[in-house]
């Protein structure tokens, strides 16, 4: 028979492995008698651990939420797992920094040397400023998707004052290039938004349940993209044409992640792209600084035209450049 220290932490191990354990069953994993399965349940109770009894033909324990956190049991695989968790988080910008380095410090601390060095050999770096959301918002955004309540909040622009709160019904809390947003149905716009969470502040108290809409596309992602995009939520860019590039595929292939290249000859390629806008995708072609040939469609030719105009206007030397012979 195992140690009672060594017995009780086996035992934790299991109550927080799955949601109720029948008390023979218990006693036969630790290959004790029943009775010393209850003797064990009681001291993990005088440590704090909340463990509730569970009536029935076999009878039987369940570990239960408490008033506070008791400590907990991880195998190798949680373990390493949650302290990458905390380390991203560390990233995140959910407010919760400084909390989450606090915890990473603790779980790396008590760490066996192996599985410390598989954590520090993930290091985490973050590139950019993200946007700093307070806690408290993700919190009251994220109750009100789970409870699927209207939720009221202001919203300001980055250039007006907020105006009336906005009514919406919030469907997700999602993350993308370091920033929050909240996906949800806007009840007075009678449309799909989308919300930087660092710019909401929840009103109380939230409105009635509402049933969920269906996404549009049913794919949070494409839906994102395409929002992102200036497109319809299907994922795909308003605006998508096609030329042929004086220059080898391999060469364009790797500046393009997110179109199409055909290999046309040793020096010519087919270039499918997209973009937000024409001119946009005019200017991104431009880049490669090749001979161009545009296959279509005429938006397309009507952009690159449009900033021949505007480069040629640009080019030309100021007033005050030109010679005063020139202005006679």
């Amino acid at each position: 028979m195992p140690r009672t220290s060594a017995r009780l932490l086996s035992l934790l191990s299991l109550l927080q492995a799955r949601r109720e354990w029948p008390g023979a069953l218990l006693a036969q994993r630790l290959e004790v008698s029943a009775r010393t399965v209850r003797r064990d349940v009681d001291r993990l109770r005088e440590l704090g651990y909340p463990i509730a009894a569970v009536k029935g033909p076999d009878g039987g324990y369940r570990l239960d939420a408490g008033t506070r956190m008791p400590p907990l049991l991880f195998d190798d695989e949680q373990a390493v797992a949650l302290a990458v968790a905390l380390r991203i988080a560390t990233t995140a910008g959910a407010g919760i920094e400084e909390g989450a380095a606090r915890a990473l410090h603790t779980v790396r601390q008590v760490m066996p040397t192996r599985l410390r060095h598989h954590v520090d050999t993930l290091p985490v770096t973050a590139v950019g400023r993200s946007a700093t959301v307070d806690s408290g918002v993700l919190i009251a955004l994220g109750a009100a998707v789970h409870g699927q309540v209207v939720l009221r909040f202001d919203y300001p622009s980055e250039s007006t004052d907020s105006g009336p709160p906005r009514r919406v019904e919030p469907h997700h809390l999602a993350t993308r290039g370091g920033r929050w947003y909240l996906v949800a149905w806007d009840l007075d716009r009678d449309d799909w938004r989308i919300f930087r969470a660092d710019r909401v502040t929840p009103r109380t108290p939230t409105g009635p349940r509402f049933r969920p809409r269906a996404l549009p596309g049913g794919d949070l992602a494409a839906f994102l993209a395409g929002r992102f995009r200036g497109a319809d939520g299907t994922g795909d860019w308003p605006c998508r044409g096609e030329v042929v590039l004086h220059r080898a595929a391999a060469d364009v292939a790797p500046f393009v992640p997110d179109g199409v290249v055909e290999e046309l000859g040793p020096d010519r390629c087919r270039l499918t792209l997209g973009s937000w806008s024409w001119p946009g995708l005019a200017a991104t072609i431009g880049r490669f600084d090749v001979d161009i040939e545009v296959v279509g469609p005429p938006e397309l030719r009507a952009a690159f035209a449009s900033l021949a105009r505007r480069y040629a206007a640009a080019s030309a030397p100021p007033d005050d450049d030109v010679h005063p012979t020139a202005r006679r």
